[in-house]
């Protein structure tokens, strides 16, 4: 759960802004994200071995 402290005289605006800042850092919203729809292992698997290999390319044009 999170908690904004408002302080006295505040605008309610900057209080939902830190709100929105905090629930993005946070990684609730991804949480629900991925929850909304299911993801076979075998899928999920495959995706992390593809953003790896993205990277690993990245890295090696970088070392060239």
């Amino acid at each position: 759960m999170l908690r904004i402290p408002v302080k006295e005289g505040e605008n309610i605006d900057r209080a939902l802004k830190r709100y929105k800042r905090k629930f993005i850092r946070t990684t609730i919203k991804n949480q629900l994200q991925e929850r909304k729809q299911f993801t076979k292992p075998s899928i999920a698997r495959r995706a992390q071995i593809q953003k790896a290999q993205y990277i690993q390319k990245l890295r090696d044009q970088e070392a060239i």
